[in-house]
């Protein structure tokens, strides 16, 4: 049965101009919601806001940085009262390398990203009682690999600041989703020369057979933001990478 979120409601995808997030706020659309999406890049904004308005609902694109309080602080003065929040935000330029060549730069603009910035979207978004804030954690946390220490312990501590959240917004609704290896733009970051070979191996491995798509996070994501006994959970959707 798919998940469907209420076309009468207002959601916000910090992250929303592209992979992930931007399946997300397409589904969104579909459904008829009012949908908000948030990110750095003015060009790529533009260019999903585009592809987003031949839709049903109702789309608005507001540059922010998740990693700037006052950008944050802005974009939900201009937004308002909102039914849903969902953060896809990383930035993983250079995050990926050995400890011991470890750049305390990249370290915290990783961890602004992926951990300060989702507690300052907890800390501004005026969410209605019952909705829901979703924060987007990664496998890195739970089968970590050689040189992934930061991004590994920013996306494990999204669980921790997701439970106490959870406990602290109650009746609003805070929970992470942990996607495995998805083909997204993020790739290009990370491995551009060496995508094709690593998403190969990988789907070698996995139990599914294959790399997952932004789709398929789109329809857990909205799973989380639809059950209203939702709370407190980390859903990992991972083609099964944690048992491999």
């Amino acid at each position: 049965m798919t998940a469907h979120v209420n076309a009468t409601e207002r959601v916000v995808v910090v992250g929303g101009s592209s992979g992930m997030g931007l399946a997300l706020a397409t589904a969104l659309v579909a459904e008829g919601a009012e949908v908000t999406i948030a990110a750095r890049s003015a060009e790529r904004l533009a260019a999903a806001e585009r592809a987003l308005s031949g839709g049903p609902g109702k789309v608005r694109a507001i540059i922010a940085d998740i990693t700037e309080e006052d950008s944050i602080a802005r974009l939900f003065t201009e937004v308002g009262p909102v039914d849903h929040v969902v953060t896809t935000a990383v930035d993983a330029t250079g995050v990926y390398q050995p400890i011991t060549e470890l750049d305390p730069a990249v370290a915290r603009r990783t961890l602004d990203a992926k951990l300060i910035g989702p507690a300052l979207l907890a800390k501004h978004a005026d969410i209605a009682p019952g909705g829901s804030l979703t924060f987007t954690s990664g496998i890195a946390a739970y089968r970590p690999g050689p040189g992934s220490s930061i991004i590994a312990a920013a996306n494990g501590a999204l669980a921790s600041l997701a439970y106490a959240l959870a406990i602290e917004l109650s009746p609003v609704r805070v929970n992470v989703i942990s996607p495995g290896w998805i083909d997204t733009p993020v790739w290009d970051t990370i491995a551009p020369d060496a995508k094709f070979e690593r998403h190969r191996a990988m789907s070698s491995r996995l139990p599914v057979g294959r790399i997952g798509r932004p789709d398929e996070i789109a329809h857990a994501i909205r799973t989380l933001m639809a059950n209203a006994f939702i709370t407190g959970t980390v859903l990992h959707v991972d083609g099964g990478h944690r048992l491999v």
